[in-house]
């Protein structure tokens, strides 16, 4: 697969702040776009740039080819990341995205020793539990939405209301849900940044010892944290996420835990 790498395309910031102190890059769950995030914007602190990864077949992108397998996703943010790492930087990935962050920041290490400040990862299982449940990705559709609704509440039901709009995004989501599926962890040092974990009360895709299991891929900090609400409790505007997550950007990062 040949991706074309034209950097506006994939990393979009709403705001941009020449000045900033950090930049914070959101990595969206399976299916999602960049405008779950638009909301963030004005709840992160002021000298924080938010720039939200676009995925290809989805939102601005949607006629363009998914991905499928993580590695080459990888190794795509990776290249087309590189203008934005002239300053401090931390990822914040959502479900699928917090897997993805993490291996960006291990082919970052790899490559030029990182530099990532922070990692944020929300709703995923540490990447080192083994999938305990069937994969869904080669499901037949109806089979596949049904599954996705029963573990995550995903999918908006203006869109299960609406076949056109159900045929049009269900590829990335099936994509992502493969790339998921076949994804090999293997094991590295841990990361030489903080870690901090958040997970919904209610969410019944992701055990609470799936969370903690990602403390041992942090040298440094830990945290995990618990919010009302299920797999997207993040999204609900009245989830106190946002102040929780904007206090650890403000007081973890200027002090460089």
């Amino acid at each position: 697969m040949t991706v074309k790498q034209n950097v506006g395309s994939w990393i979009i910031c709403p705001k941009p702040k020449p000045k900033a102190r950090l930049r914070l890059f959101c990595f969206p769950c399976a299916g999602g776009t960049a405008s779950a995030y638009s909301s963030w914007l004005n709840r992160m602190p002021p000298d924080v740039d938010v720039c939200i990864i676009q995925l290809p077949g989805r939102g601005s992108r949607l006629m363009e080819r998914p991905f499928t397998r993580l590695p080459l996703l990888v190794q795509t943010l990776v290249s087309v990341l590189q203008p934005y790492l002239m300053i401090p930087f931390a990822f914040f990935g959502h479900s699928m995205g917090a897997l993805v962050g993490f291996e960006v920041a291990r082919q970052l290490r790899r490559q030029n020793g990182s530099g990532l400040v922070h990692l944020f990862a929300c709703c995923c299982p540490a990447p080192q539990i083994p999938i305990s449940r069937q994969p869904i990705y080669r499901l037949p559709d109806a089979a596949f939405i049904a599954e996705l609704r029963h573990r995550y509440h995903a999918i908006p039901q203006p869109i299960l209301e609406n076949q056109e709009l159900l045929q049009l995004f269900l590829p990335s989501l099936r994509a992502d849900f493969t790339m998921m599926g076949t994804y090999q962890y293997a094991t590295e040092k841990p990361l030489d940044c903080p870690i901090s974990v958040f997970g919904g009360l209610q969410d019944r895709a992701i055990s609470y010892d799936h969370l903690e299991a990602w403390r041992i891929q942090t040298g440094r900090y830990f945290m995990l944290q618990l919010f009302p609400g299920d797999h997207f409790f993040l999204h609900h505007p009245e989830s106190p996420f946002l102040s929780a997550l904007s206090e650890q950007i403000r007081d973890c990062f200027w002090a460089r835990c």
